[in-house]
């Protein structure tokens, strides 16, 4: 009976790490935690070690400090001259600077209610945006409706949806720098102009587009952050991610939850006021 239970207990704990993605073993023999641990460093009497020479510090270029793609200029010309949402629509139609708008089928540029106080970014619209002219449409469009909809939130109601790209990259791939670069101008125009309260970034390219960071949506998620729209004016926002993720990574959906959680507050907190 006692062996039938310690088994029970293994596989319970077993089922535990799996269940939090632990799938690899990083060793081919159990750790023995309870031993004494090893001697280290030179033996009594030898001579000390000779100090490897210390790496030079490297710092990241910044995205901002990147040169601009060609036809950044002219996309923040016409960003900056749109004084509507429509009117960015059209300019944004029109932009002739990108080659993804020959591949595209749609513009894909927003949707929901722009007057909602609360804006989700994406990355790029994949093939069934594509096809519908729509952001997060789809299996992962759903995936981000029952999400909203678990903290009491109605896509159509309570959320202005758009991405950081308005076409499809050829494939689904992941947008280069310079295209994100690109349309970056558009993407700060469309939220000043929607005026949102706050930000939610979802999935890594959005967050580090808007945060002009270099580190990865697991280190940025999980805290309210700053976006700088112009250099007067900045909104709280929330990183967290992509429900393609998600749905490749389940187990992720822990940490989705609790940046859910995260946004009811802050958004209970302002009806509060």
């Amino acid at each position: 009976m006692q062996a039938e239970t310690d088994t029970a207990l293994l596989l319970a704990a077993l089922r535990l790490q799996l269940d939090w993605g632990a799938e690899e073993s990083l060793a081919d023999q159990p750790l023995d935690r309870t031993a004494a641990p090893a001697a280290t460093g030179p033996a009594p009497g030898a001579p000390p070690e000779p100090r490897p020479a210390r790496p030079a510090l490297v710092r990241p270029t910044p995205a901002a400090a990147r040169p601009a793609p060609p036809g950044a200029a002219r996309a923040a010309e016409l960003a900056a001259a749109a004084g509507s949402l429509e009117a960015l629509r059209a300019a944004m139609a029109a932009f002739d600077g990108s080659p993804l708008r020959e591949t595209a089928t749609n513009l894909v540029f927003a949707d929901g209610a722009p007057q909602s106080g609360l804006m989700l970014i994406g990355e790029a619209p994949g093939a069934d945006e594509d096809r519908q002219g729509l952001p997060f449409v789809g299996a992962s469009g759903r995936l981000l409706d029952r999400m909203l909809g678990s903290i009491g939130l109605d896509r159509a109601r309570d959320a202005y949806i758009t991405n950081i790209l308005p076409f499809r990259p050829p494939g689904n791939r992941t947008p280069t720098e310079a295209e994100i670069a690109l349309f970056l101008p558009f993407v700060l125009r469309h939220i000043a102009l929607a005026a949102p309260r706050r930000l939610v970034l979802v999935g890594g390219v959005s967050a580090k587009a808007l945060l002009r960071s270099r580190e990865g949506i697991t280190r940025l998620r999980g805290r309210w952050l700053e976006v700088m729209i112009r250099e007067d004016e900045a909104l709280p926002a929330l990183a967290t991610l992509h429900p393609a993720y998600l749905l490749r990574n389940p187990a992720a959906k822990r940490d989705a939850w609790t940046d859910l959680l995260l946004l009811k507050r802050a958004i209970e907190a302002k009806q509060g006021q």
